[in-house]
């Protein structure tokens, strides 16, 4: 059997959810099936990329704390106004 095979999944609705979904679904020229697949996969999509921002920190936190190695705010605000001015500057040199 493949991988990535089809399979049906149950959604309950609430009927008022249900009516705005096929209102929403006739307006866009979709079916209601479609706008829940899209939903799902925008979701999917979100959470996986908020998961991946939110390791990203612990990984930086954990770092942070065995070398104690940063960056001011200050410092990056000034690296961040020149990138804006146009000035290409270099990432500051973290220290600690």
């Amino acid at each position: 059997m493949a991988t990535n095979a089809i399979r049906p999944t149950t959604v309950r609705l609430d009927e008022t959810t249900k009516k705005r979904l096929k209102r929403i679904a006739e307006l866009r020229n979709r079916s209601p099936h479609w706008m829940i697949l899209e939903a799902v996969r925008q979701y999917v999509d979100r959470e996986e990329k908020r998961e991946a921002f939110r390791q990203d920190g612990i990984k930086a936190w954990r770092e942070y704390q065995a070398t104690g190695l940063h960056v001011t705010s200050e410092e990056a605000d000034v690296w961040l106004e020149k990138l804006e001015a146009g000035q290409g500057e270099d990432v500051p040199e973290c220290h600690g």
